[in-house]
């Protein structure tokens, strides 16, 4: 996701929150003491904080909600005050109608900032779905618990520690697996050309996940050429990006094949800064706020590798900050596209801490292309040479890689 980190104050959210803290702690007081929710009124109070003049929305309708909730609903149990808390202000946020503002809990906070900081505690597996729509690994990441324990790519998972993993989403089934350094789980999978399901005990452990990699191959014409996997832009991927770099240009490659397919963004920062080894000056990226001003973001540092031949990699997982790396290059005409349209999310989150291990995204403004295309509008960048690739095949097979095998084949053109 793609984030700026500015600290700005939103006032409603406050308000809101600290309405709703005052009623959960007289609740919490209320149960402590064996008094009924009925006989205490709910009462607002801000502290340190004057009301918008804006808001005109009568809080009531919320408390006698949950009231209601408290005094009729069968199931007691499950009326979780911190949960019923958190749910509130997500629905809120929600309720502008746009996916990538978000409220998260303290455990969706952390898993967020894992992701950026490339390291979490689980097993090592990236998961999707086949066409079938069943839950499928696409590839143990190398060295982690669960390549150890035999996971192969195209393994279907049928069971997470029992649990019947049919119906779940990917982020369900990752929130599952996923779990504390030196726990155990339990994953029931199905192989390809076996008759029976497999149980595997996998203990989990803290993940490094580099955000670049690079390897050499040889083009049809025995071309030496540098494959970089990009796979996020993360807290490190700025300086694992220059290791990188520095061991491309003593290895004396002639062309360049920027991988960021399934990469789904990150830090716009990291875009603007990677865009830039490539290009000599210009613009990377127009970032447009709600009041229609736009301000470009351009070449912030001495390019590296300015004129060596290269092409880009992308596909439906390509999303946001790998899309602006994606779009400038195509723009400036510095690279061709190859494989299949991008995911298409042209709008800028800005991420704070909220109190309690809690956060917040929330959508700041729109970014387009250094041409002024937005990848909305677009349903995503379209690729220069297009080459589709086959779910099923390359879970049989995950060496056979069509898409870089035509950047191969382009790059022998130059």
């Amino acid at each position: 996701m793609q984030m700026q980190i500015f600290g700005k104050k939103f006032q409603l959210l406050t308000v809101f929150l600290v309405a709703v803290l005052i009623f959960v702690v007289g609740f919490s007081l209320g149960q402590a003491s064996q008094i009924n929710l009925r006989t205490i009124p709910p009462t607002v109070k801000f502290v340190n904080q004057t009301p918008p003049q804006e808001v005109t929305v009568d809080f009531k309708l919320f408390w006698d909600t949950w009231t209601l909730l408290n005094q009729q609903y069968f199931d007691k149990i499950a009326l979780d005050p911190q949960k019923m808390f958190y749910g509130a202000i997500q629905g809120m946020v929600s309720g502008v109608g746009d996916p990538y503002t978000v409220f998260l809990p303290p455990t969706q906070q952390k898993n967020s900032k894992e992701e950026l900081g490339g390291a979490f505690e689980g097993v090592g597996i990236e998961l999707g779905f086949n066409k079938d729509k069943q839950l499928v690994v696409i590839a143990p990441l190398s060295g982690t618990p669960a390549e150890k324990a035999g996971i192969l790519a195209g393994d279907l998972i049928v069971k997470i520690d029992g649990k019947e993993a049919t119906a779940l989403s990917v982020p369900d089934a990752v929130k599952l697996i996923r779990g504390q350094r030196g726990t155990a789980v339990a994953l029931t999978i199905f192989r390809s050309g076996e008759n029976d399901t497999r149980d595997i005990k996998i203990t989990r452990d803290t993940i490094i996940v580099k955000s670049v990699e690079v390897k050499y191959v040889d083009s049809p014409e025995k071309k030496k050429i540098a494959v970089i996997k990009l796979s996020r832009f993360g807290e490190r991927t700025n300086t694992e990006w220059d290791l990188a770099v520095s061991d491309i240009l003593s290895n004396n490659v002639v062309g360049i094949v920027l991988d960021v397919r399934n990469n789904p963004g990150g830090l716009l920062d990291g875009a603007v800064y990677i865009t830039s080894e490539f290009l000599k000056e210009g613009v990377v990226v127009i970032q447009e706020s709600n009041n229609g001003a736009k301000v470009p973001a351009a070449v912030n540092r001495s390019a590296k590798i300015p004129q060596t031949p290269m092409v880009v990699l992308i596909n439906k997982g390509s999303a946001s900050a790998s899309e602006i790396v994606a779009g400038a290059l195509q723009d400036h005409g510095r690279a061709k596209l190859i494989g299949e349209q991008s995911f298409g999310k042209g709008t800028i989150q800005e991420a704070e801490d909220l109190p309690k291990g809690t956060g917040i995204h929330i959508t700041i403004a729109r970014w387009l292309t250094p041409d002024g295309r937005w990848v909305n509008d677009l349903g995503g960048l379209k690729p220069d040479v297009e080459v589709k690739i086959d779910p099923d095949a390359r879970a049989k097979n995950p060496t056979d890689d069509p898409q870089l095998k035509k950047a191969l084949e382009v790059l022998d053109q130059f």
